[in-house]
């Protein structure tokens, strides 16, 4: 799934991780609406929660400790760890980007453009350091990092890395340009800046476990793929 992102518009949650995700919601409906009306409860008075079977099974009854540890593993991996990581600095370029278009973009749409990116991915890149506060990436040489990422856990300094990142020379020669041209310069590089994020959102969807960075990743890819299409039409 990681493949081939360039110019989709839309990209599917694993349908096994979708099940899971449903069935948990299910549970916790279920043992909702058993508290509220006393209806199904234990002979000790402790609610119980009726687990749906699957077609042409019956359903389950089920204590809150079984329907607790029957909810999906979703602990963060390599692949979760890597993605947030990695992400936070093309959002950072993309604001260095966009923070140009103000006085140097020539059309009104390019400018809002930057506008509604700036205003995307400033509140994502506080999310993400949110989730690596919470989730600690795993100390270095411990076998669980992800291949190919490096060892650096605050930053990856190399851009070459990660796909669509703009050169110091190519920002260079946006901050130089004005009008007309720094439209023409700021849409090919953002479309290629966005396609390389659809990459990397890939990368988490098709290896990540954790259900957070999946609805990042998710975020992305949507929000992006309609930013793609709307830049080609203005270019």
């Amino acid at each position: 799934m990681a493949k081939g992102l360039r110019g989709r518009e839309t990209l599917s949650v694993r349908p096994f991780r979708f099940a899971a995700v449903m069935a948990t919601a299910c549970l916790l409906l279920t043992l909702t609406a058993c508290q509220d009306d006393g209806a199904d409860r234990a002979d000790d008075g402790r609610a119980t929660i009726v687990a749906p079977g699957r077609p042409g099974e019956t359903s389950r009854t089920l204590t809150p400790e079984q329907a607790a540890r029957a909810k999906p593993d979703d602990s963060p991996n390599a692949a979760d760890h890597a993605y947030v990581r990695r992400m936070i600095e093309p959002h950072r370029q993309a604001l260095t980007m966009t923070a140009l278009a103000p006085e140097r973009a020539a059309a009104e749409p390019v400018k809002r453009l930057a506008e509604r990116i700036t205003a995307a991915q400033k509140p994502e890149i506080g999310a993400m350091q949110k989730w690596l506060d919470r989730h600690p990436a795993p100390p270095a040489g411990s076998g669980t990092a992800a291949p190919g990422h490096g060892h650096d856990q605050g930053h990856d300094h190399d851009h070459g890395s990660m796909p669509g990142m703009a050169t110091a020379q190519q920002l260079d020669e946006l901050t130089a340009a004005r009008g007309a041209d720094f439209d023409r310069l700021f849409l090919k590089l953002m479309t290629t800046h966005h396609e390389g994020a659809l990459t990397m959102a890939g990368e988490a969807l098709a290896g990540g476990n954790n259900v957070a960075v999946e609805e990042m990743a998710n975020e992305v890819v949507a929000t992006q793929s309609a930013e793609i299409h709307r830049m080609r039409t203005m270019g």
